[in-house]
């Protein structure tokens, strides 16, 4: 069999991260069974799909490095990819579909479908369809339409049962008295999702529809269509929803949920797709840290759970701060040079001007990212003193052994521009032998002065990353702070 997915959005927003997962499962699944992906727009949704929207999907896939062989920016044989192109063969394949007697003209009006809706919900059974215009011969129906009359086109649902074959469920018998005959194309000619879909799948030559189990549910009336139109019912497999720590249907009340959120706080794409994999499906020895490369080589269909996967934001950051570590400096500036510019000290030309030195600074605060984001608070330490001082600091600035300390280093650190690493050193072992200070009181010593603080970057990084200029008034300024 010839693999052949597809991921098909809505053009309604941002990528929501359930999509995504969507997105990435069938991406995994096709790129392991060396197959092939397919990008989709849904749009037959004219009044919330816009062409701004359809943007805003390219974007969050490219951001997350999914791409797709075939898409409506690179064409395939199976063109057009947006389904508002493709309306002229909905027509053709509907018209089918009624010549056959598998579909057939409704007149009902909305009032009356109103009417009957409310009958069903107070004598508490399914809102069927009551057939009134279920054996309206194709003849007199297209006189009406030439009277003007707009009807509805409904699917005549022509069995009992319908068997669905789901990779992670297994066999679904569904009865068809669950639903009904049901509505393929509305009054205004615009075909419905549950019709159109099948069109797509079987001439796309989608060989796995993979999707979130919320479509279970529509998955009857589609395998109904594929075998009244003669079409080859492609492999099913609903993966499960993501939801909240509640348990209810991930969304925007449980925190960032969008693609746009996630990239603008500061999230690796690595890591967003590294946890968003691991959201329902596992690897068979326990690893979690993975590039997408290793995701592919891993990826089976089979090893995806039933069970609703619940999205743990803690351990999204822990993840995230995973791939952190694992970035070259390189990438790591890249990442977090538009979070630097917020810093006010860090305009273009010194930036550009101080770049491997950035670089290093960057390096001293990478294993406390736990997003890119975090940058801003952990770096400018190394271009501004803190206003404030911390409670643990002014316990340090209280030790007796501390001012001397301090006024020693002032001493020995000269006016070259920097300090080495082996100077800085050297200092130390010499302010350890003339005062006789060591460990704690002589380090947190020295790191107060500088920062105000007990925490942060290394000692080593503070002294040899920022001009000894600098050095000089911050800890003139901090033996002035009052005991």
């Amino acid at each position: 069999m010839s693999i052949r997915v597809r991921f098909a959005p809505s053009p309604t927003g941002h990528i929501h991260v359930g999509n995504l997962r969507t997105a990435l499962f069938n991406y995994l699944f096709a790129k392991n069974q060396n197959g092939q992906t397919i990008l989709r727009i849904e749009d037959t949704d004219t009044v919330r799909s816009t062409l701004e929207s359809e943007e805003l999907i390219y974007k969050d896939l490219d951001w997350v490095g999914l791409e797709f062989d075939e898409s409506p920016l690179f064409e395939g044989d199976y063109s057009p990819y947006r389904q508002s192109d493709r309306l002229d063969i909905y027509k053709k394949y509907a018209d089918k579909l009624l010549e056959d007697g598998f579909a057939y003209y409704c007149f009902c009006s909305k009032e009356e479908l109103d009417a009957e809706r409310e009958k069903a919900a107070k004598e508490s059974r399914p809102p069927l369809y009551n057939l009134k215009c279920a054996n309206t011969s194709l003849d007199e129906a297209k006189k009406r339409i030439a009277n003007g009359e707009k009807p509805a086109i409904r699917f005549r649902a022509f069995k009992e049962n319908i068997i669905v074959k789901d990779i992670i469920h297994g066999d679904i018998d569904f009865p068809t008295n669950s639903f009904g005959d049901f509505i393929i194309v509305r009054p205004d000619d615009m075909p419905i999702y549950n019709y159109v879909v099948v069109v797509d799948d079987a001439l796309m030559k989608i060989s796995h529809v993979i999707r979130g189990d919320d479509h279970l549910s529509n998955t009857p009336k589609q395998a109904l269509i594929f075998e009244a139109l003669g079409f080859e019912t492609p492999i099913f497999a609903h993966i499960p929803m993501i939801v909240g720590d509640d348990h209810a249907k991930l969304s925007k009340r449980h925190g960032t949920t969008s693609v746009e959120q996630f990239r603008d706080n500061g999230y690796l794409p690595e890591a967003l797709i590294n946890y968003l994999a691991l959201l329902s499906w596992s690897s068979d020895d326990g690893k979690e840290v993975f590039s997408i490369d290793e995701l592919i080589e891993r990826f089976s269909i089979k090893r995806v759970s039933k069970s609703a996967a619940v999205f743990d934001f803690d351990k999204l950051n822990w993840m995230n701060g995973q791939h952190i570590r694992l970035l070259d400096s390189d990438r790591l500036f890249k990442e977090c040079l538009p979070y630097m510019k917020s810093i006010e000290l860090l305009t273009d030309e010194f930036i550009e001007q101080n770049i491997y030195r950035l670089k290093e600074c960057l390096l001293s605060v990478k294993d406390s990212l736990v997003t890119i984001k975090d940058v801003t608070q952990n770096i400018s330490v190394y271009f501004k003193q803190p206003d404030d001082i911390t409670s643990a600091a002014k316990e340090i600035l209280e030790l007796e052994s501390t001012k001397p300390v301090l006024e020693n280093f002032i001493q020995l650190i000269g006016d070259d521009e920097y300090l080495t690493i082996d100077r800085y050193k050297s200092i130390m072992k010499e302010i350890q032998t003339t005062i006789g200070v060591k460990g704690k009181p002589l380090y947190m010593a020295v790191r107060v002065g500088i920062s105000k603080s007990t925490e942060g970057p290394e000692l080593d990084s503070l002294t040899t990353l920022i001009p000894v200029k600098c050095i000089k008034k911050r800890i003139e300024k901090v033996l002035l702070i009052k005991k």
